[in-house]
């Protein structure tokens, strides 16, 4: 298979690293925001290196894409591949807001499109474990923190470009809830700001958020972020309570707290690995069987994140 990466990144760079040590798959191509960026990344993996996305695409064949950008590029390269037929996986956000991705995703339905979204955490044997443990149980109320420092590139501080945490970042927790509880019904926030504007220039994201979701079963479910904690130091967790107990989850453990009994799970699994071999076997086949998180779906997610936006902006509940 010959694959073509669109960014620079880290996050291509992890996906170029994954993609070259698998059987019958060929970094053909890589295109970034310069065709100097592109080649020296593109040099590393035997690749050719582009500067604009219509040049690759037509001097390269290439069976599936890769896009890699931040949440503001997003656009002309989703709309390119599916006016050429190409399956593509794309990092998240899909945007800054929903209109774009509600767009999108009305062009991948037409053209009945393979695509993967990275929300790896779907992936996770630990969700898969948690989601057996769930299964029959009563779901009464979910809290999640994602809290952090914040990421040392200019476009993340703005938040016309990067959406905010939320949107940018808790949003792989909303889809976990999204994928393990169902869908969510009404949104209320709250976001505050001042202490990273003492510290960046040119900061206009906010601080801290919290979330309070209610879901479509009767359950509720609030959300806490901050990214202004040093660098070095975060917590990305759940917490589900059930009328069987407490499960306390995070990407490589998961405790399950009973009456009397308390049991903990570790896991040391690739997800990042597997939603590319499961996105590639789709490909293969023609078929989007085994995908966890396809466009379509991965749409809802960023409505969900974008209303909260709203809701916190505007300082009322979202119902959607």
């Amino acid at each position: 298979m010959k694959i073509g990466l669109v960014g620079t990144g880290g996050f291509s760079r992890l996906h170029a690293g994954l993609l070259e040590k698998m059987k019958d798959v060929e970094i053909s191509a890589i295109c970034g925001r310069s065709t100097r960026k592109a080649e020296e990344m593109a040099a590393g993996f035997g690749a050719k290196g582009y500067g604009a996305l219509k040049s690759m695409l037509e001097a390269e064949s290439l069976d599936a894409v890769y896009i890699c950008v931040p949440p503001m590029v997003h656009g002309v390269i989703e709309e390119e591949l599916i006016q050429r037929g190409i399956p593509f996986f794309v990092e998240k956000p899909l945007g800054v807001d929903d209109e774009l991705p509600n767009h999108i995703c009305e062009l991948v339905e037409e053209r009945s499109l393979i695509t993967s979204v990275g929300y790896h955490f779907r992936y996770l044997e630990s969700v898969e474990k948690m989601k057996d443990l769930l299964r029959g149980s009563k779901i009464g109320m979910v809290t999640a923190n994602w809290s952090g420092s914040m990421p040392e590139v200019k476009w993340w501080r703005d938040n016309n470009q990067s959406g905010g945490q939320f949107v940018e970042q808790t949003t792989h927790l909303v889809d976990l809830l999204r994928f393990l509880c169902g869908e969510i019904d009404e949104i209320h926030a709250f976001f505050g700001e001042g202490h990273l504007k003492n510290v960046y220039e040119n900061v206009t994201v906010p601080d801290v958020g919290s979330v309070n979701m209610k879901l479509k079963n009767g359950a509720v479910a609030n959300f806490s972020n901050t990214c202004i904690l040093p660098a070095g130091t975060g917590d990305v967790r759940m917490v589900f309570y059930t009328e069987k107990g407490i499960l306390e989850w995070s990407p490589k453990q998961l405790k399950c707290i009973e009456a009397g009994r308390d049991t903990i799970y570790r896991f040391h699994d690739n997800p990042y690995l597997k939603e590319s071999e499961i996105f590639l076997d789709a490909v293969r086949h023609g078929k989007d069987n085994g995908i966890l998180s396809p466009y379509q779906d991965a749409v809802k997610t960023q409505q969900i994140t974008h209303a909260a936006t709203v809701s916190a902006r505007d300082r009322f509940s979202v119902k959607l």
